[in-house]
């Protein structure tokens, strides 16, 4: 690696971070990618702000919720957060290496760093993730000043990062436990358990008390969901499992880079062989990373894992790998490792130019599907509405099928309705089903949207309004020969699942 280019990240690392900023900010506005079903779920939420949510702690609505609140409703506005947490979550990561391995380490742990397409993603992707990463970064800081500059006010501020860690996705719930066996490890860190891990404690339970008084009002409905994603719920061969544990490891190839991703499951493995041989912030990198890595690496031969779920734990384990680097080792794998790594970061960047460049629309090999169509679908939908009702006041919308479907509508939608979700089975499986039925547009006018002809559709559903009639057929242009139908209900009598969905808000 240069000299050259670590001297100048060393000396010019706040202009590096605002160079990155405005890149960012550029690529927001014109890369003309539609919101994911996620990002739109979210911002639904945030039009409804609350202490939790059917899946997720609330952090993500109150940040969507605030930018929108002062910029509007725009593609770009929802995931404008996302670039300013990555820029302040890359200041916490260049401090925290730099604390332990000196500027020249610092400087190649955020050459690392930014050779991540996760880096890419978490700076454009508006979910969990971008705050769970900067508020994660930004607890690890302040524990390691607490613990190894002896700085009494550390604990407290590393306490408030982690509460809006927790406050961000229960995963954060790790810090406390990391810390406490941290402790625990030396006799001669045992007075901290007196004072100072109770004053780091304080914020994580006043952030946990809202939620969980949430949750107790709302059957435990998080808890559940998280709850389903561990187990398996139905008997599985050692095949699939196998085929589970390769899609996986492939998904952190593509998310961390191919030779990056070795190098710091090998740099785990060897920190886990010999810890005992670790200085003691060395330990601390592992503990709150590589060790929950691997404990995720060996989660998914057992059952299927999210992709996601390690990200975190990579953030020190980068830090170890650019300490290996710094004592002499793997200097021309690492040199191999970057030239790829930021080659796919520039890829994930242009992908949005390269597929239509190369006619990869709509085929297996274009990632970038599932970001677009939904504008359109959305106006072809609305166009329909206003001729069936050309004043819209009043009125709501109901969609049929995957929460997606109701949130994207919401978003795109250009008077962004009221947007209702039927679930056929009566559970509660979305945060639509938490929130009470259109109880409030009785005797009033909604919109059904469906991928089914009306025939198939539930006949309490239809039943529920004092006339029901098909409007349209509306083209799906992400799967091909598919369609949208819309159904206009007149003067809604009664909610059919109001009861169940008056059950769970209670």
């Amino acid at each position: 690696m240069s000299e050259r280019i670590l001297r100048w990240i060393e000396e010019h690392v706040l202009a590096l971070l605002a160079a990155l900023l405005i890149l960012r900010v550029g690529f927001l506005l014109v890369n003309g990618l539609d919101l994911v079903g996620d990002e739109s779920y979210y911002w639904d939420w945030s039009r409804q702000p609350d202490w939790c949510y059917y899946s997720k702690p609330p952090m993500v609505a109150w940040l969507i919720g605030a930018f929108t609140w002062l910029l509007g409703d725009y593609t770009a506005t929802v995931r404008l957060p996302t670039v300013v947490l990555g820029t302040v979550f890359l200041g916490y990561y260049y401090a925290t290496a730099k604390a332990i391995y000196g500027p020249r380490g610092a400087a190649f742990a955020l050459l690392l760093m930014l050779a991540t397409p996760i880096n890419v993603l978490a700076n454009f992707l508006m979910t969990i993730d971008a705050p769970l990463y900067c508020f994660w970064m930004m607890s690890l800081y302040y524990l390691r000043r607490a613990l190894f500059d002896q700085d009494r006010r550390a604990w407290l501020w590393a306490g408030c990062a982690s509460a809006a860690a927790l406050l961000s996705k229960q995963v954060a719930v790790a810090l406390p436990l990391i810390l406490l066996v941290f402790i625990l490890l030396d006799r001669r860190r045992y007075g901290w358990l007196r004072r100072e891990f109770w004053i780091y404690l304080l914020p994580l339970i006043l952030a946990a008390i809202p939620i969980l008084l949430w949750n107790q009002q709302h059957d435990w409905v998080m808890f559940g969901h998280s709850k389903s994603h561990f187990g398996s719920h139905e008997a599985v061969g050692w095949v699939r499992h196998l085929q589970h544990a390769r899609d996986f490891f492939l998904y952190q190839t593509l998310l961390i880079s191919p030779v990056i991703f070795v190098l710091v499951v090998i740099v785990s493995f060897q920190s886990l062989i010999g810890f005992k041989r670790l200085a003691a912030e060395q330990q601390f990198l592992w503990l709150t990373g590589p060790l929950l890595l691997l404990g995720v690496l060996l989660l998914s031969f057992m059952q299927k894992v999210q992709g996601n779920w390690p990200m975190p734990f990579y953030f020190t384990g980068l830090m170890l790998l650019a300490g290996k680097w710094l004592a002499g080792s793997w200097k021309k794998t690492l040199k191999a490792g970057l030239l790829l790594g930021y080659l796919m970061v520039a890829m994930t960047y242009v992908l949005p130019l390269l597929i239509p460049a190369f006619n990869l629309q709509h085929t297996a090999l274009d990632p970038t599907t599932r970001f677009k169509n939904w504008q359109e679908t959305a106006l072809n939908i609305h166009f329909e509405r206003l001729i069936a009702l050309p004043n819209l006041d009043n009125t709501f919308v109901v969609a049929m099928g995957h929460r997606y479907l109701a949130s994207q509508l919401a978003f795109y939608l250009p008077d962004h309705p009221k947007v209702y979700r039927f679930e056929e089975s009566g559970q509660v499986t979305s945060q639509y089903e938490v929130w009470p039925g259109p109880l409030a547009f009785v005797g009033k006018n909604g919109f059904v949207v469906s991928e089914s002809t009306e025939e198939h559709l539930p006949q309490d559903l239809k039943a529920a309004f004092e006339r029901f009639r098909f409007l349209a057929e509306i083209a799906n242009p992400s799967k091909s020969g598919a369609s949208y139908y819309l159904y206009l209900g007149e003067n809604l009598k009664i909610w059919p699942n109001s009861i169940g969905q008056a059950a769970a808000k209670d």
